[in-house]
């Protein structure tokens, strides 16, 4: 067997099922995997937090809400850590998650974004017609949006944040927990519902805003767009481009939330 042959077929159902029956995997990593991005955000605001309460702000955990591009990344290296640990119990690498030998990623990933977007655009209308029964969605000033921040945040936001925050996001939910639950759950839809749930509830962290309109108007909007992308990645099984088109929706996402205009 060539090592071309054995890097395609490490993630593959097979591979997944000789690891399962060695016990070097089992249901329960990619399970409790699922939660885990959500509550390291949870984490890294009050984190961002605690230093507000220390210099004395009367608003402390909305101050921090508007770092979300920032410690957003503190999820990020968690989630990498995580994973080196799964794959490295598996006896295989974080890299051995991408697809190998891909062509025209750059071509194919800009569809992807073109069929993602009409479902994320919709998740928005959707979202804001059921919570808040409108386009006119009530939130804390300067949190999730219009967002004031320094150059160099301004910077992090739209350089750094997404290409790391796109990578994790779909290495942990696509490249890892799918194509694990997919062989271990006799029905896709489990595998699914069980991603779709989770990945949009991370978002309802992103920031997180003490309000249960928010935290399920948030989750309704992101509900479509995950689903979206996870079901394209079953299908296809083609990581980088779904990578790229996540890419594009997160600088946009960065872009648009920062207020340019400083009073």
């Amino acid at each position: 067997m060539t090592a071309d042959y054995q890097l395609i077929e490490l993630n593959s159902p097979e591979s997944i099922k000789k690891r399962i029956a060695s016990g070097k995997l089992t249901l329960l990593a990619p399970l409790l995997f699922l939660p885990a991005r959500g509550i390291m955000l949870i984490l890294g605001q009050s984190f961002f937090a605690l230093f507000y309460i220390l210099q004395g702000d009367k608003a402390p955990w909305d101050s921090a809400g508007k770092w979300w591009t920032v410690w957003a990344t503190l999820a990020d290296i968690g989630c990498l850590a995580i994973l080196f640990k799964l794959t490295r119990r598996e006896n295989i690498r974080i890299y051995d998650l991408f697809t190998p030998h891909l062509r025209r990623v750059l071509l194919t990933g800009i569809i992807f974004f073109f069929i993602a977007a009409p479902f994320s655009a919709f998740g928005s209308f959707l979202g804001s017609y059921l919570v808040y029964g409108g386009w006119h969605v009530i939130l804390p000033p300067g949190v999730l949006y219009a967002r004031q921040l320094p150059l160099w945040g301004i910077l992090y936001a739209i350089v750094l944040w997404p290409p790391v925050w796109s990578v994790t996001e779909e290495l942990t939910y696509n490249g890892y927990i799918a194509p694990r639950l997919d062989t271990m759950f006799k029905h896709r839809w489990l595998t699914v519902t069980f991603i779709g749930f989770f990945w949009a509830l991370q978002h309802s962290f992103l920031p997180l805003i003490l309000d249960w309109k928010y935290i399920i108007w948030r989750f309704i909007v992101f509900v479509p767009c995950v689903l979206a992308l996870n079901l394209i990645y079953l299908k296809t099984r083609k990581l980088q481009p779904i990578i790229l088109a996540h890419y594009i929706m997160d600088v946009v996402a960065a872009a648009t939330t920062i207020s340019y205009t400083h009073k």
